[in-house]
């Protein structure tokens, strides 16, 4: 079945860097194809890397070199779902590499892409059926930068 939404992201130059590299850091990921410009355009020329389909955790994206027009803003992030502190540790640091740390698990990449490296426990803590629970889980994530699990654990068990 062909993915119906495939998110594009606008590159000043470096698509095709940005891409070799998210795809190392997930599972099921892969370049699919690059496509080099067939003639001049405002932002190169002809022969140079246009853009590059890839494929991240199963999901396909299209990074495109478009200039320096336009940039990545958190108005759109992509949000990771992670497994256990381990994954959430990985990622945060090959991610924030180069780039910036921010608030509550959100990260701006060397490219300015910002991430969500949010573990599956705090969501469920979000949600716990004890509105207390739930409420110190919040209050502890949001004095964080990355995620600690055990942390945020420990502030949702305390009375």
């Amino acid at each position: 079945m062909t993915q119906k939404i495939t998110p594009f992201l606008w590159f000043d130059g470096q698509a095709e860097q940005a891409a070799q590299f998210y795809v190392t850091l997930f599972p099921d990921s892969r370049i699919d194809r690059i496509n080099r410009s067939p003639a001049e355009t405002p932002s190169g020329s002809a022969g140079m890397v246009l853009t590059v389909e890839f494929t991240l955790a199963g999901t396909r994206y299209v990074a495109l070199n478009g200039g320096p027009m336009f940039y990545f803003t958190e108005a759109l992030s992509l949000q990771i779902a992670c497994a256990d502190q381990e994954e959430v540790d990985r990622l945060w640091s090959a991610l924030s590499e180069g780039g910036s740390e921010g608030h509550c698990g959100w990260l701006k990449d060397r490219w300015g892409l910002s991430w969500q490296v949010v573990p599956t426990r705090l969501t469920q803590l979000f949600f716990d059926p004890n509105p207390d629970r739930a409420r110190r889980a919040t209050e502890a994530m949001l004095k964080m930068t990355k995620i600690d699990i055990a942390e945020i654990e420990r502030a949702a068990d305390a009375n």
